[in-house]
């Protein structure tokens, strides 16, 4: 009975948006056969595997029912977290969707998983991300404060999701907890943020994220140990469609 996680499957099977170049690069190639044939050699069906979002370039359920059902096809529970790109889930109709797909898939927003005497929660997240304005040595010298001061609403939401998750399993008498973020806990420029604020403060035992592509992006965040909390990346370049054991 082992946890598994990957973020970023970013699956089309009916979507007829174009993924962006990034997604091109030759560790894409044929990733859903790769990532389905690493996931039949180490999981078993007593196992749980938490989606840390961006599943599915289908615009609503209708043009997810095929990336969907390859996710139900996976073994073991699924865990599914909203990513920035899953325009199929209004996080107001996160209880419907659970109800639609009771026993196969399980959407995680103002909620938790439980597993063992641990509480799976999480949500969205959000950091800033630029646009960064560089100098001459290429160091970031400033940054748009327009956009910066909508991603401080936009995280502030997000945090409140997040204490509604933790609080969700608190109030069930969890004491222990996993938590886990689409985005990465803090941008370039942070050391600490209200994400890492919120999961020093509930006691996390480890923070989960994704988001991250490319070689140039996977080290944008907390890495290891942090503050006596286990962060990691779980992208799935990052992870080279390997689903990563947490516990």
């Amino acid at each position: 009975m082992s946890l598994y996680a990957i973020g970023d499957l970013h699956l089309h099977f009916q979507s007829r948006l174009k993924a962006p170049g990034q997604l091109k690069e030759r560790v894409w190639r044929d990733h859903e056969a790769r990532f389905a044939k690493n996931c039949a050699a180490v999981m078993r069906e007593s196992d749980t595997l938490v989606l840390v979002g961006d599943h599915s370039w289908g615009r609503n359920l209708s043009e997810c029912e095929r990336d969907l059902q390859y996710i139900m096809d996976l073994p073991g529970r699924k865990v599914l977290l909203r990513g920035n790109h899953d325009m199929f889930w209004d996080a107001k109709k996160t209880a419907a969707l659970n109800r639609q797909f009771d026993g196969r898939l399980f959407f995680l927003q103002n909620n938790y998983f439980p597993y063992r005497d641990l509480a799976i929660v999480g949500t969205k997240g959000y950091t800033f991300e630029g646009p960064f304005y560089l100098n001459r040595r290429g160091q970031v010298a400033g940054w748009d404060e327009r956009e910066a001061e909508h991603a401080e609403k936009l995280v502030e939401r997000e945090l409140e999701r997040l204490r509604a998750s933790f609080e969700a399993a608190r109030n069930d008498g969890f004491t222990r907890f996993i938590m886990f973020l689409h985005y990465p806990p803090t941008n370039i420029l942070e050391r600490r943020s209200g994400f890492t604020d919120m999961a020093e403060e509930y006691g996390a035992e480890q923070v989960v994220y994704a988001h991250c592509h490319g070689q140039s992006r996977f080290h944008d965040s907390i890495e290891g140990r942090f503050h006596g909390i286990d962060y990691r990346l779980v992208s799935g370049d990052y992870l080279v469609w390997n689903p990563a054991r947490i516990l």
